[in-house]
């Protein structure tokens, strides 16, 4: 509902801008500008977008359907359980739950959005069987609601396919910073529910993974303070590419060693890669010529050009400004805010800095609001307590941290 206010809202205040320039400025222009624009975003979603897309994501679903087939999320699974027993102190060690939640994370980490969702909403089927109010959310519901709305992605695959089908010289430049700023985003939401709960989190497993985690950040963005622009880049392109080879390559090898049918596993996933692209055409025809209605209006500008103002009075470089429609839509809409970001690489260009932040943006949380109304709706919990607020939080730091390594790799 909140999207369909939303996206009818885009073309509402379009017009009221527009009228506004064609009654006061004798802009005649402007309505001829706003319908050139409809049929041009309408375009440039499915010709320039949804279709080049299509091959690139055919390709990695197929390789991330291998891995599953591998076994490489019950792997993590059984790795990252000692933690959650502690994030989750209420839900009993051998409930089915923590198997699920985990599964949840993993598929997620590995951008198997296909199969995070099915886990995820068994998952709070199954922490939903623990509540005793059922219209109340529980804790364990909001932490996970929480994490998962941080969207602790390891490799943003579908930024990189939309950064590859407008042209960026390597597509997977933004692969670290989008780690660094999705890892400090689910921390800030993880602590942040952890100290409304009275969550010890100085105990000996949360420490260890907290800190080990937390260290590991700290010594790259050490080590990267210590390189040139230049060097930062090197550095990025050449990790960011050598991780992914590698990541691919350990997929198939596990998948052999393990006996799996390994190009049979390739088409079964490739097959989701394709319906995916298809899938998608509504809603970015939808938003794009939505969002390319309310930027020829003018209304966009006024918005991005309000905080510019706002932000000039301080000592800050305000470049990043003309990135933030992609973060602020992000918690409203998935779908609009990778409108957005795609939008803004048109515009600017996907090697530019305003692009590679806007990519950064969307790569380092998740829309908190669907999430929201996906997963609390499908158990009929009306009473969600502070799982917004946890969320927006979190969001905010991972805008925070995507603009500081935004400036640091690209600035």
């Amino acid at each position: 509902m909140a999207l369909n206010y939303l996206w009818i809202g885009f073309f509402l205040v379009a017009f009221v801008v527009a009228l506004f320039k064609l009654i006061f400025f004798g802009d005649t222009e402007i309505f001829k500008l706003l319908v050139d624009g409809m049929f041009e975003s309408a375009e440039v979603a499915v010709m320039k977008i949804a279709l080049p897309l299509a091959g690139v994501m055919t390709f990695f679903l197929g390789i991330l359907k291998v891995g599953e087939e591998a076994g490489v999320i019950g792997f993590l699974a059984r790795r990252i359980g000692p933690f959650f027993n502690k994030l989750f102190p209420e839900v009993p060690k051998d409930h089915p739950a923590h198997g699920q939640m985990i599964m949840n994370f993993s598929a997620n980490m590995l951008g198997l959005d296909n199969a995070a969702t099915p886990f995820g909403l068994k998952a709070m089927q199954s922490l939903q069987e623990l509540n005793p109010n059922k219209e109340v959310a529980t804790n364990a519901q909001i932490m996970f609601m929480t994490l998962h709305s941080a969207g602790p992605v390891l490799i943003p695959l579908s930024v990189m396919a939309q950064r590859a089908v407008y042209g960026a010289a390597d597509a997977s430049d933004i692969f670290i910073p989008c780690l660094i700023a999705t890892y400090v985003a689910t921390l800030v939401g993880l602590l942040f529910v952890a100290f409304r709960q009275k969550i010890n989190l100085l105990d000996r497993t949360i420490l260890t993974w907290l800190g080990g985690l937390t260290l590991a950040i700290v010594a790259l963005l050490a080590y990267l303070t210590t390189l040139s622009k230049e060097g930062i880049e090197t550095f990025s392109k050449v990790f960011s590419n050598v991780v992914l080879f590698g990541f691919v390559l350990s997929f198939l090898g596990i998948a052999f060693r393990k006996k799996v049918d390994v190009f049979s596993s390739f088409i079964e996933g490739a097959k989701g890669g394709f319906e995916t692209s298809v899938r998608i055409i509504p809603y970015l025809v939808g938003m794009l010529v939505a969002i390319g209605v309310l930027r020829n209006s003018g209304a966009l500008g006024y918005v991005v050009d309000g905080f510019r103002w706002g932000f000039s009075f301080l000592p800050i470089r305000t470049e990043w400004v003309d990135a933030l429609p992609t973060a602020l839509m992000h918690p409203l809409s998935g779908s609009g805010s990778r409108a957005m970001m795609i939008d803004t690489m048109k515009t600017f260009g996907a090697d530019s800095f305003v692009g590679r932040l806007a990519c950064i943006f969307q790569g380092s949380a998740d829309t908190i609001l669907y999430v929201i109304a996906l997963y609390f709706g499908s158990v009929n919990v009306k009473n969600t307590r502070y799982t917004l607020w946890a969320g927006l939080v979190a969001d905010l730091a991972g805008i925070v941290a995507a603009i500081a390594v935004g400036y640091l790799f690209f600035g």
